[in-house]
């Protein structure tokens, strides 16, 4: 549970150490999170510093040390906490599911729509998520030595096609708790109201390496294209004099089509190096394209890159949300 091994609620669904089963059909897994939502904001009004465990809320979905797995065409939603996770397996399949949680009137706190955590092989196709928090998000693991821990581990071979985001913190986030992410492609996808297409999250007390993600054939709208900051909710080196510096590399981003508010949060650190970035065929239209901040990546290779500052856009994005409370 967030890059740590701790005894916790099983969700409503759990499959562990098995190979070869399936979800299927036309049914709704409903989480009836309400209360819980509830409960989890009333308790970070009076302790701002609250963790997402310390409501303890169950998830609806929970897969660990497992292989061979389908799960196809159902509902999940109104989660307590997390929707789906999938913890340590192999070759697995989500097609035409459909994920959803709300953001208001109340809104429900960290309910990712599928978390991948230290996976391979894996498969999202023909779904649609629309939840509080990040569509899709990679894990792996968390702390200084993270990466030495049997109980964390990369994510590899990851393929995101076909799919439909509505409103979500993110389409597609690596972090927070996140050590190494290789040959993830996420393509041929509609984003509708997200806050960010891709989201890099720095956490600089953890070891962490991006590495060959492809976006491909990506159009719709979304408040920031690329964000790419420090993440430093819960930051805990654990005794360790500095932090590591992290690293993400091999980024290929081509044939889109958007219209945001920002084009380029990407920020400059010491903690973090952003380099050989390649873009190509890109066309977006922006309020506030802040192309200068493509001077922090190291390497960027461009071609028929348009980026277009238009005075106003259609579609009209939260002043405020809750999306990016860890950055600073």
């Amino acid at each position: 549970m967030e890059g740590q091994t701790v005894k916790y609620f099983p969700a409503l669904i759990n499959a562990d150490g098995l190979d070869g089963f399936t979800i299927s059909g036309k049914g709704t897994l409903d989480g009836n999170g309400l209360r819980f939502w509830k409960s989890f904001w009333k308790r970070r009004e009076w302790n701002p510093k609250c963790t997402n465990m310390d409501e303890m809320r169950p998830r609806i979905i929970y897969v660990s040390n497992s292989k061979n797995i389908q799960i196809e065409g159902i509902t999940v939603k109104n989660s307590p906490f997390w929707s789906t996770h999938y913890y340590k397996s192999q070759f697995v399949k989500l097609l035409n599911l459909t994920i959803l949680a709300p953001k208001e009137p109340v809104k429900a706190p960290s309910t990712d729509a599928i978390d991948i955590d230290a996976c391979s092989n894996f498969l999202v196709k023909n779904c649609y998520m629309s939840v509080n928090d990040d569509a899709i998000a990679l894990k792996g693991g968390k702390g200084p030595k993270a990466d030495t821990d049997p109980n964390n581990g990369e994510n590899r071979n990851i393929i995101i096609e076909d799919n439909t985001f509505g409103f979500c913190h993110s389409a597609l986030t690596c972090g927070s708790e996140s050590i190494h992410n290789y040959n993830i492609i996420f393509r041929n996808s509609t984003v509708k109201d997200a806050s960010r297409l891709l989201h890099l999250k720095m956490r600089p007390d953890t070891p962490q390496h991006y590495e060959y993600i492809t976006l491909d054939n990506i159009k719709g709208n979304v408040k920031t294209f690329i964000y790419a900051k420090g993440w430093n909710q819960f930051f805990d080196l654990k005794g360790e004099e500095k932090p590591r510096k992290g690293l993400a590399n091999n980024i290929s981003i081509k044939n889109i089509d958007l219209s945001c508010e920002t084009a380029f949060s990407i920020e400059k650190s010491d903690l973090f190096d952003l380099k050989d970035f390649t873009f190509e065929n890109l066309k977006i239209k922006a309020l506030k394209p802040e192309m200068e901040n493509l001077n922090n990546i190291q390497n960027l290779k461009q071609t028929k890159v348009n980026v277009t500052k238009v005075a106003s856009l259609t579609q009209s994005y939260d002043k405020k949300d809750d999306s990016d409370i860890a950055t600073k």
